[in-house]
């Protein structure tokens, strides 16, 4: 989908605007000197499904039909990507607004959990008024192998060259998949940690790809709501290259995922599955 035309902007502010979108700014010392730096960008993105609001967030704004499928499938809305009839995007001001159309019995089942969700970039469990909802139950994977050790060798590097947005303006996470040849394959970039891996999550289930022909990558700290997606979208392997956290990991092996942890200057340290008892 093609990414929707910016909002006007008034003549301030496009004389402070680069013809590459760059943005000025002045040094704060005694010389001034001032300049030019690309920033990442956030729109404020409402979902509403048949007509009904679901949920509001603070998202960069590409790649966004990716977004809503990912967010759709993780958070258990929808069962199958073909429960999502259609998918229409609407600019409003500093905000989009997705309308989207989905199956009688997706759009049952919403109603009846009828869930307030209010997402940020910054916490996956804003709006969660239950720990039902914080804590669900998921259906555990079938255990699956873990990836060749190769395929992770030199995998900061790749990703570094594979973050397109990331290159230019810093301040978004990825999420990435690699193939089982060890190929990165998809990358999605977002403002928020939560919602790059549901653009991922989106892309691989639009472009009907295998999660268990590989493995997912998330730049960002992994926590508990990652776990979630990850096991909603049958993906076999995470690999993060942050620290888990306790819960994270004890979360993974209930659920048969494998985690991985991929340090600075470490090898992989594979939490999930548990290694032997000694």
């Amino acid at each position: 989908m093609p990414r929707l035309p910016a909002r006007p902007a008034s003549a301030d502010a496009r004389a402070a605007v680069a013809a590459d979108g760059a943005y000025a700014y002045v040094e704060l010392t005694a010389e001034a000197a001032a300049g030019h730096a690309p920033l990442a960008e956030e729109v404020a993105l409402a979902i509403a499904y048949n007509g009904l609001s679901q949920a509001v967030m603070m998202v960069s704004p590409d790649d966004l039909d990716d977004f809503v499928r990912g967010f759709s499938l993780s958070n258990g809305l929808v069962e199958a990507i073909d429960e999502i009839y259609d998918i229409r995007l609407n600019r409003l001001a500093d905000a989009v607004s997705a309308e989207v159309q989905i199956s009688s019995r997706a759009f049952w089942a919403l109603k009846q959990q009828r869930r307030q969700l209010a997402g940020t970039s910054g916490c996956g469990l804003c709006g969660v008024e239950a720990l039902e909802q914080a804590l669900p139950a998921l259906t555990p994977l079938t255990a699956s192998p873990l990836p060749p050790a190769e395929h992770l060798q030199g995998l900061r590097q790749r990703i570094d060259q594979a973050q397109r947005l990331g290159q230019r303006s810093g301040a978004l996470h990825a999420a990435l998949f690699v193939d089982d040849s060890g190929a990165i394959r998809l990358c999605r970039e977002d403002i928020g940690r939560h919602n790059a891996l549901d653009k991922l999550i989106g892309a691989l289930a639009q472009q009907r790809l295998d999660g268990r022909a590989g493995f997912a990558v998330v730049t960002s700290r992994c926590s508990l709501e990652l776990i979630h997606k990850a096991v909603r979208a049958g993906l076999a392997t995470l690999v993060s290259l942050s620290a888990p956290t306790a819960l994270t990991v004890q979360w993974a092996r209930r659920h048969n995922l494998n985690l991985i942890h991929l340090p600075h200057h470490s090898a992989p340290r594979v939490y999930s599955p548990a290694p032997p008892a000694h």
